[in-house]
C-alpha cells in the first residue's frame, strides 16, 4: 500500500546497493538456504511438483520493491540476486493500484478456470483476499517447501493469521499501520487521537481515504465500534456518525492515495495515513517534518500477502521466489527501500550491519530505520492494534457497500 503519485525513480531515499561500500556488498557473502532443492524434492506436491520453469510473473503495488538506476535503466537488486542464484527470470510489474480493482481485472480468468497471467500477486487481508481463498481462487501452499518462512517469519506478524490459518494460502509481503499524519506547523498540536482528528477543532481540512476497507474500519473505531466483530447495524451507525459530522461542518477531503501531496501542499492539515508513506516522505526530506501517530483510541494493522492465483503457469518458480524473500539479507534489502513493517525480524540485524558498512551520510538513516517502531513493530504495540472486518458473504458485502458507498470513490 504505497503512494503511486511519487516519481518512481526517485521516490525512495536509499537502497542497500546505493549505500554499501564496494560493488559486491553483503549479497555476495550470503549463505543461502537450498531453496531449489526444497522446491523440487516433493514429487507429490501437485502443481508444485517438478523443477522450476525459469520464469515468474509477479504483480505488486507501486513502489513496493527495491529499485535503483543502473546504466540508465531501473533495476531491482533483490530480483537480480534471485535470478543470479536460481536462474529464474522475474517479470515484475507494478499493476495493483487497489486489491479489489486488481481482483476485478483477473476475476473473469479465475471464473473461467484460465491462467490470469500472474504467478504471484500481493493482496491485502480483507474481504477480497477472504473471498479468493473461500472460492479456491488461490493455490494452497505446500507446507514442506517454505524453509526460510518457517525459520525467519515473525510469529506475531506473519505466521498463522486469523484470515489464513497456518498460512495455508498466503505469505506476508509487508505490513503497515493505518493511523493519522499531520503537518505540525498547520495543525498547531499533535493529532494523535481519533477523537481530536474528527473533532472539527483543527484549523483546516482533514483527509480520509475514499476506499472500501481502511476508511470504514477507521471510522468504526472513531465511533467506538470494534471493527472485527461489527454487525450490519454497526456499519450503518458508523456511516451515519461520519455523515452527521460532515453535515455539521467537519471539513473533509477524500483521497484515493495522493494524500501525502495534500499534506505537503497544506490542502489538509491532517489525514488518515499509512505508516510507511510518512516514514518514506520524511526520509527523503520532502515534505519535511510530517508526523505520524497510531491513535491511542484505535489504529489498524494490515498485511499485504503474496498469493499464487489459481491456474498459475509457474507455481514452482512462484513458491521459490516467495521463500527467497524471507532470507534476512533479502528482507533487509527490501525494507531499506519500502520502509514498511517487515515480516522478518532478523532483517534488523542485517540493516544494522549495513549501517556499519555504509558511508557516513547513510549510517544515520539506516540506524534510524532499524530503530523505528513503524518498521520493526514491537509485539505489545501490534497486539493493541485492530484488524479489518472480514466480509464473508455477498450479503455482507452488499450491506457494507450500502452503508459506506456514499464515501467511496
Amino acid at each position: 500500500m504505497t503512494n503511486p503519485t511519487i516519481d518512481p525513480q526517485w521516490a525512495r531515499p536509499y537502497s542497500r546497493r546505493t549505500f554499501l561500500r564496494g560493488a559486491g556488498g553483503v549479497l555476495g557473502l550470503l549463505a543461502l538456504a537450498p531453496i531449489l532443492e526444497a522446491c523440487s524434492s516433493d514429487t507429490s506436491a501437485g502443481p508444485f511438483a517438478g523443477a522450476p520453469a525459469g520464469r515468474v510473473d509477479f504483480a505488486n503495488w507501486p513502489l513496493y520493491l527495491d529499485r535503483k538506476l543502473e546504466k540508465g535503466q531501473v533495476v531491482r537488486p533483490s530480483m537480480q540476486e534471485f535470478t543470479r542464484q536460481t536462474g529464474i527470470e522475474v517479470n515484475y510489474r507494478e499493476v495493483i493500484p487497489d486489491a479489489d480493482a486488481f481482483y476485478q481485472e483477473i476475476l473473469p480468468y479465475l471464473a473461467a478456470g484460465k491462467p490470469t497471467g500472474w504467478d504471484i500477486a500481493v493482496i491485502t487481508n480483507g474481504s477480497t483476499l477472504t473471498r479468493m481463498i473461500d472460492l479456491g481462487q488461490v493455490l494452497e501452499l505446500p507446507s514442506g517447501m517454505r524453509p526460510n518462512f518457517d525459520q525467519y517469519a515473525s510469529e506475531t506478524l506473519a505466521k498463522n493469521p486469523s484470515y489464513d490459518p497456518d498460512n495455508g494460502h498466503t505469505m506476508p509481503w509487508q505490513s503497515g499501520i493505518t493511523g493519522i499524519a499531520w503537518t505540525p506547523d498547520l495543525a498547531g498540536s499533535n493529532v494523535d487521537t481519533l477523537e481530536h482528528f474528527f473533532s472539527g477543532d483543527l484549523p483546516g481540512k482533514i483527509g480520509l481515504f475514499s476506499d472500501s476497507v481502511d476508511m470504514p474500519n477507521l471510522v468504526m473505531l472513531a465511533a467506538g465500534i470494534e471493527p472485527e466483530t461489527s454487525t450490519e447495524a454497526d456499519w450503518r451507525e458508523a456511516a451515519g456518525w461520519l455523515q452527521d459530522r460532515i453535515d455539521r461542518g467537519l471539513p473533509v477531503t477524500f483521497f484515493k492515495q495522493n494524500y501525502v501531496n495534500a499534506l505537503a501542499n497544506g490542502d489538509v492539515v491532517a489525514s488518515m495515513a499509512w505508516s510507511g508513506d510518512i516514514y518514506q516522505e520524511n526520509a527523503i526530506g520532502a515534505p519535511e517534518g510530517l508526523q505520524f501517530a497510531t491513535p491511542s483510541d484505535g489504529g489498524l494493522l494490515w498485511t499485504d500477502n503474496m498469493v499464487i492465483p489459481a491456474g498459475a503457469l509457474h507455481p514452482v518458480d512462484a513458491i521459490t521466489l516467495m521463500v527467497f524473500v524471507y532470507q534476512p539479507a533479502i528482507a533487509a534489502l527490501i525494507t531499506e527501500f519500502v520502509a514498511y513493517v517487515t515480516p522478518v525480524p532478523e532483517a534488523r540485524n542485517q540493516i544494522l550491519a549495513d549501517a556499519d558498512a555504509a558511508e557516513p551520510a547513510a549510517q544515520e538513516k539506516l540506524r534510524a530505520l532499524a530503530d523505528s517502531p513503524l518498521v520493526f513493530l514491537p509485539e505489545e504495540e501490534a497486539a493493541a492494534l485492530h484488524s479489518y472486518r472480514e466480509l464473508k458473504t455477498d450479503q455482507e458485502r452488499a450491506a457494507w457497500n450500502s452503508a459506506f458507498g456514499r464515501f467511496i470513490a
